[in-house]
């Protein structure tokens, strides 16, 4: 008794490589196979080199906006129905801090002074964002420890302040200056708070990169700001720092409970909402627009196998007749496209990644091309951000190339198996 062969039998994928290497002499398609896969290569290596760069954009983003700021703050409310009124500075910060420093996933932290003043040099004035913190504490932001521009010297902060370069451009003030700090919250008198004047030797300018940080942001030893803020045994806020700062959000409860019920927390998506919300539509519109680019070039497999099954339809019907069910002969054609879309697909994803790894050497072509450096192109607009490979880009474009690819190959293969073997060799 004959037995039926299973699905994609050897014999399957035999007719099917023969189809795909024919010759056009011999009936084949070889020059529009060569087309869609190149398609489908080109696609897809655009598809991945986009992501990653996109990827590498998001983390440029990501890490600017937190060069400078904390990931997590720490805030108390007021609480004045208390038997006895408390404000929102937290006076129990050492044990605090000591507290939230032994959490799981926290790295860093940083007891602050916040307040806004009035910053004066030589009848210039500018208003001033104060971050009174400690010098260890200091040194763990990035951006400012390892400033893109500085001037002076860090290690002398305790005995001065830091300013801002863009802040210290507009007061024309520079290192070994003296900034004289104004205050409307000084000390209280029977006519109410007097005014505080203080002066403090500028021993640090650093450029950060981010024009709201160095416009008005000026860093203070946290003792000093205590003193000038009336703040003694007290600071407005603890800054944490993660080893994952993606994973803000779930580390939210776990510092309530530790901090206790008057705390509150504002974290770096807070202050970035917008911003990640604006990256994430726009990883959608290159996603959408990538994945049309994709199935443009995917059509190119099933003009391929249209024309395919014109040339072999003398071949499907002899098949047809000794035996072939309809199933093998669609099988024989879905091969043929699939294959065409699984190596274009693999290609791609191979050429996408040797670009995201060699983006330097991408860059660096880009130099030679335009005979303009890096810095000249940035300064006119362009944008260089570094490429990132991740598993779930690729995955995701493995699986929309391979899926549009697949799904589309299998009606001109349904035709072939469909066609009626008289007819097909009626006039042979």
């Amino acid at each position: 008794m004959a037995t039926t062969p299973a699905p994609f039998a050897p014999f399957e994928w035999k007719i099917a490589w023969r189809y795909l290497r024919a010759r056009r002499a011999e009936g084949g398609v070889s020059v529009m196979t060569w087309i869609s896969l190149i398609g489908i290569t080109l696609a897809v290596f655009a598809l991945v080199a986009t992501l990653a760069v996109r990827e590498g954009l998001r983390s440029d983003i990501v890490q600017t906006m937190l060069g400078a700021n904390a990931h997590m703050d720490v805030h108390y409310r007021r609480d004045l129905q208390a038997e006895i009124p408390k404000d929102h500075l937290i006076r129990d910060y050492d044990d605090l801090s000591a507290r939230l420093a032994d959490m799981a996933g926290v790295e860093d932290v940083a007891p602050l002074v916040r307040a806004q003043v009035m910053g004066s040099f030589q009848g210039r004035n500018m208003p001033v964002d104060v971050y009174g913190i400690t010098l260890d504490d200091l040194r763990d932001y990035p951006m400012i420890a390892e400033a893109e521009d500085s001037w002076g010297d860090l290690a002398r902060f305790d005995e001065g302040v830091a300013i801002g370069g863009a802040l210290a451009r507009q007061l024309g003030i520079g290192v070994g200056d003296r900034l004289k700090l104004v205050s409307p919250d000084g000390a209280r008198t029977p006519m109410g708070r007097s005014v505080r004047v203080s002066a403090y030797d500028v021993v640090y300018v650093f450029t950060s990169g981010q024009g709201f940080v160095d416009q008005s942001r000026l860093y203070m030893p946290l003792s000093e700001a205590q003193s000038f803020f009336n703040r003694e045994g007290a600071v407005d806020q603890i800054d944490l720092r993660l080893s994952d700062p993606l994973r803000a959000e779930a580390l939210i409860l776990p510092v309530l409970e530790t901090a206790g019920d008057r705390a509150y927390i504002y974290t770096w998506r807070d202050r970035a909402g917008g911003m990640i919300r604006a990256l994430k539509m726009q990883d959608n519109a290159i996603f959408i627009v990538l994945a049309i680019l994709v199935l443009i070039a995917a059509l190119n497999i099933v003009s391929g196998l249209i024309m395919l099954v014109k040339n072999k339809g003398r071949d499907i019907g002899i098949l047809r007749t000794i035996g072939l069910t309809q199933g093998a002969v669609l099988r024989v054609f879905f091969i043929c496209g699939a294959s065409v879309g699984t190596a274009g697909t693999v290609f791609g994803v191979i050429l996408g990644v040797i670009f995201a790894l060699n983006i330097d050497s991408v860059y660096a072509l880009v130099d030679w091309t335009t005979g303009s450096g890096v810095r000249d192109l940035e300064a006119s607009g362009f944008i260089f951000p570094s490429a990132i490979i991740t598993v779930s880009d690729v995955l995701s474009s493995v699986a929309l190339s391979m899926g549009l690819s697949w799904l589309i190959t299998y009606f001109p293969a349904r035709r072939a198996a469909r066609l009626n073997p008289v007819e097909a060799l009626r006039y042979e």
